[in-house]
């Protein structure tokens, strides 16, 4: 039999258990822990999964994980591996339910996701409510601050909870923008509460939204169609290439919440892709100032979807380069107004192998009291599965 039970909040002990544990033939628990005896044994995870698994219906065994074992826990994973009626639960205090109590905050207004131990940001849970709960590790701060560069600081407000439950906890705001939080030692336990202060805008954007050099921007229904054809999902890397006023960039981003990198050359149009970001309060984004084609081998993330809305001949002769970064079952949609290009293009498919579908799109709008006709560019799309 295995019973799996939370330590609760504070020092790596048995102090907060809610069960006797003497009753146990091998009480299990992590490295950390500072308790000592005969029959405890201190396992990494892989260990502990191992011994349990092999001797549950021999031995009873109690799990002692930290915090709630409900809770982002090692012992879920472990408990799913085991006949149902072979497992017992016994919950505690989580370090999110015990920040919330003392800071008097709903579990309602609040979106959880862990940077302990992982690279990636949930933007699906990232400033979508009006908290955003993170587990964190030593690396995780910096993670977030990269995140949050193009918000101002009085966009959101921090709080961290540092060694939550010892006789030091520390429960305060820092200021994550100037690095304040660097008297903390962040190998000890710590999570990060942040609450948005900023009102998000209209996820669907008119072109009015957004602040553009010469009304260089891809338009509103354009814009759709492009995002409708990318097949994106919440967390993918979205590439756009030749990136204008960022608008179609950062309306994947509100839309689908996906994680952008931004190319584009001419530095005013630079100049309002940053307020653009900044205006709409776009995340885990990154903005790439010079000629694509020469900053393409700079990124290392693997992009799900690439969208190339300009750059020109010298983006065009990359395009084979590009198809290769593509992750498997990846999207690339090249957008081309003119048929000079639309032909440099095919031709430089051709040649690489890679197979293509051609969409064009002939749109007329009707402004005004008078609906006088406004027609604009004829596009012409090339979509790439992967």
């Amino acid at each position: 039999m295995l019973t799996i039970t939370g330590n609760g909040m504070g020092e790596y002990n048995f102090d907060n258990l809610t069960i006797s544990i003497e009753n146990f033939d091998t009480i299990i628990c992590d490295k950390n822990f500072i308790e000592e005896g005969q029959n405890i044994k201190k396992f990494a995870f892989k260990e502990a999964q191992e011994y349990i698994v092999e001797n549950y219906n021999k031995e009873n065994i109690l799990y002692v994980v930290t915090g709630s074992p409900l809770f982002y826990s090692a012992g879920i994973l472990i408990a799913k591996k085991l006949p149902h009626e072979e497992v017992r639960m016994i919950n505690n205090t989580s370090s999110k339910s015990y920040l919330l109590e003392k800071l008097l905050i709903s579990e309602t207004e609040v979106n959880t996701f862990s940077l302990h131990g992982r690279d990636r940001i949930d933007l699906n849970n990232f400033l979508t409510n009006k908290y955003t709960f993170i587990l964190c590790d030593i690396l995780s701060i910096d993670k977030i601050k990269e995140a949050i560069k193009y918000l101002n600081p009085e966009d959101i407000e921090v709080t961290m909870g540092y060694k939550l439950g010892y006789e030091d906890e520390v429960i305060e705001q820092i200021n994550i923008f100037d690095y304040s939080f660097k008297a903390f030692n962040l190998t000890f336990p710590y999570v990060v509460l942040i609450k948005r202060l900023f009102t998000p805008k209209p996820v669907v954007s008119m072109d009015s939204d957004f602040e553009t050099e010469r009304g260089m921007i891809t338009k509103q229904y354009k814009r759709h169609l492009s995002l409708q054809n990318l097949d994106l999902e919440a967390n993918m890397v979205l590439w756009d290439i030749g990136a204008g006023s960022g608008s179609c960039a950062i309306e994947a981003f509100k839309r689908y919440r996906v994680k952008t990198v931004l190319f584009e050359k001419q530095p005013q149009r630079n100049e309002f892709i940053l307020k653009n970001l900044t205006a709409h309060h776009v995340c885990d984004t990154e903005l790439l100032e010079g000629d694509a084609e020469h900053l393409f081998d700079t990124v290392e993330s693997e992009p799900n979807r690439i969208f190339v809305g300009g750059g020109g001949a010298k983006v065009i002769a990359r395009l084979p380069y590009l198809y290769t970064r593509l992750s498997q079952k990846g999207v690339m949609l090249i957008n081309a107004i003119t048929l000079k290009n639309l032909t440099q293009m095919i031709m430089v498919l051709n040649e690489a192998k890679i197979e293509y579908k051609v969409i064009s799109l002939s749109l007329t709008t009707y402004k005004g009291k008078l609906d006088l006709i406004e027609p604009e560019r004829q596009l012409f799309q090339i979509k790439i599965l992967k």
